[in-house]
């Protein structure tokens, strides 16, 4: 597979700004003092688009997700996110970022903990403003109404998980950026939360950049599967995901399915 100077990554769907992609990166590189985390990478996702990330350890998936989310800066190239600096798109909280770990704050419940963006920015004296759905539409959104008042000792993993998935959306981010956020999880309740994902997806039209290590994963989540080769990381190719939508479980029993994590894996063992 050929290395693209700029590749387009998803099909886009409604979005505010379609004329904008929803982050592009021209010869971005990243480096942690003599070490080269990411090499002039080139790329371009599309609104709308739903692309996961793979590839073996040390190619750079977490540090790309940091990079776009101004957690880091690029030491050389260009960084945009709907047509603004890295900077700009953070302060206008363009995206959202969803950790493996939840983060939540365990003496607040979980409405309270959705809650959290709006009370901190009212302290801060800034107003942020919030999307259409209330916390909690959006914990309803995610599954989880009737567990407004838990508190995260009372609850599952994936249920931990859900609320934050409910807190990234309060404020309507137009990209939200998951970082193995179901890696720590049982499968049966990873295959629940892939499945509700992408009926959130959906019914938001919100571009959402997953990385993953499950070959499985990245490919019944992705429309296009973003493959990194490592030392330093940098892009090995887009993967095309033709499967028909919606994606249901028993989809991964399909020879299609089959097709792309094989080859998927012949990619990784070059990378």
């Amino acid at each position: 597979m050929m290395e693209p100077s700029e590749t387009l990554v998803g099909r886009p769907v409604d979005t505010p700004r379609p004329d904008a992609p929803a982050a592009r990166l021209r010869a971005a590189s990243v480096r942690f003092g003599a070490y080269t985390a990411i090499d002039r990478l080139d790329l371009q996702v599309e609104a709308g688009s739903f692309c996961t990330i793979l590839g073996p350890s040390g190619c750079g998936k977490s540090t790309l997700l940091r990079l776009v989310s101004d957690l880091i800066p690029a030491a050389d190239g260009e960084v945009s996110i709907f047509g603004k600096t890295t900077e700009e798109a953070r302060l206008a909280r363009e995206f959202a970022f969803v950790f493996q770990d939840a983060a939540l704050l365990p003496w607040r419940s979980a409405l309270k903990n959705v809650e959290l963006p709006l009370e901190i920015g009212r302290k801060r004296g800034a107003a942020i403003p919030a999307g259409p759905r209330s916390p909690r539409e959006l914990l309803e959104l995610v599954g989880l109404k009737g567990r407004e008042n838990a508190l995260p000792h009372e609850l599952s993993g994936g249920m931990r998980q859900r609320v934050a998935i409910a807190r990234a959306l309060l404020c309507q981010p137009r990209l939200l950026l998951m970082d193995e956020p179901f890696g720590a999880l049982d499968e049966m309740t990873r295959d629940r939360l892939n499945l509700q994902l992408l009926d959130i997806w959906r019914e938001t039209g919100t571009t959402i950049l997953f990385v993953t290590h499950s070959i499985s994963e990245a490919v019944f989540l992705g429309q296009k599967v973003i493959m990194l080769r490592a030392n330093p990381g940098r892009l090995r190719g887009i993967v095309d995901i033709d499967l028909p939508a919606p994606r249901h479980m028993k989809m991964r029993d399909t020879p299609e399915f089959n097709r792309h994590c094989s080859h998927l894996r012949d990619l990784l063992e070059t990378c």
